[in-house]
């Protein structure tokens, strides 16, 4: 089950080639992704600082994350991620199509 919002995260894809899709994400306070799945690996970068809460469908991991902090996950993990901070965030996801052609 995804996370119970109204609000929705607002995505802006920067770039979309055959190599990689660049997505700028804005969350308002408790704004969420909504359920969904990566069909590629991809790196996060926090333009802002912030916390994320990540549904997993059976348990919530909540991580506190620095302006400029990045991680990285495997593709087909199906999740929601859901702003737990108390003001607005925005990180970059950068989706890895095919890092060869690079």
């Amino acid at each position: 089950m995804a996370f119970t919002c109204t609000v929705p995260a607002v995505p802006t894809v920067q770039l979309d080639d055959e190599a990689v899709r660049i997505t700028r994400w804005d969350f308002a306070p408790g704004a969420v992704t909504g359920w969904h799945e990566h069909g590629w690996p991809y790196v996060i970068v926090m333009v802002t600082p912030g916390i994320l809460r990540v549904h997993d469908g059976a348990a919530v991991t909540e991580t506190t994350l620095a302006q400029g902090q990045s991680y990285r996950r495997p593709a087909g993990i199906r999740h929601d991620v859901m702003n737990g901070s108390d003001h607005p965030i925005a990180f970059v996801e950068v989706e890895l199509k095919r890092p060869g052609a690079l």
